[in-house]
């Protein structure tokens, strides 16, 4: 069975209670982390578990995602999210408080 698995990183989350699986034919993952060094453990993880794909979410950003391509020597496709530099501002606005 083909896995994916999605990565969201805050500080506010509690890996072990936050996470998510729906199963369709393709295992889909939803994990959280609290921080970098939980998403790379995390990402070895995945694929040490037989993972095929990772996103990871905005917050991780580009350098930390090439950082994590690195870790799995460029054997595991790992996207991010990103959004449209014109909506910076909402974005800050609204994870301010988190």
């Amino acid at each position: 069975m083909r896995k994916y698995a999605f990565i969201l990183m805050g500080n506010s989350y509690i890996p072990e209670k936050h996470q998510a699986e729906f199963n369709t034919g393709v295992k889909t993952s939803i994990y959280t982390v609290r921080d970098q060094q939980e998403a790379r453990e995390k990402v070895v993880e995945l694929k040490d578990n037989g993972y095929g794909a990772i996103e990871l979410c905005g917050a991780c950003g580009r350098d930390f995602a090439l950082e994590l391509i690195g870790l799995t020597h460029g054997e595991l496709p790992i996207g991010y999210c990103v959004n449209e530099p014109e909506q910076d501002a909402l974005f800050r606005k609204f994870f301010k408080g988190h």
